[in-house]
């Protein structure tokens, strides 16, 4: 498995927003140049965390980006999840109609890789950014 970069962005957005605390503002343009991210590929990125109420955008003179939720309500998983879809260590997983041989009830790879996955959806779960921010992770 492996995040892609589009997700690596969002959690640095993510976590950029998070310092500055809820319901603070900034413009796309001071994002783009903090952390690094083309503007035209982080205003992508915006729309699809705003789909998911992680963000919330603010139109005018005044507006910008903010976080919509408080940082310990925005896990890791959540970020990911919204940029990248379901968060899977092997398709077969997701679904077991993926399984090459269709038999995803009885293999032992199946079963491994399914305690794997779940762990993983723990880790990814337990961390949110408010831990980030303070230092805790």
């Amino acid at each position: 498995m492996k995040i892609t970069q589009e997700a690596d962005y969002g959690l640095r957005v993510v976590l950029h927003l998070s310092k500055l605390g809820y319901g603070e503002k900034v413009e796309s343009k001071v994002i783009s140049e903090k952390e690094g991210i083309p503007l035209r590929f982080l205003l992508k990125l915006l729309r699809k965390l705003i789909q998911v109420d992680i963000l919330r955008s603010y139109k005018g003179v005044k507006g910008g980006y903010a976080i919509n939720k408080l940082p310990e309500q925005i896990t890791l998983k959540a970020v990911i999840e919204a940029i990248d879809g379901p968060v899977c260590v092997n398709r077969c997983v997701i679904d077991p109609i993926f399984c090459n041989l269709n038999r995803s009830s009885v293999c032992i790879l199946h079963r491994a890789m399914t305690k794997v996955q779940k762990s993983l959806n723990e880790q990814l779960e337990s961390i949110n950014f408010k831990q980030l921010v303070d230092g805790e992770v």
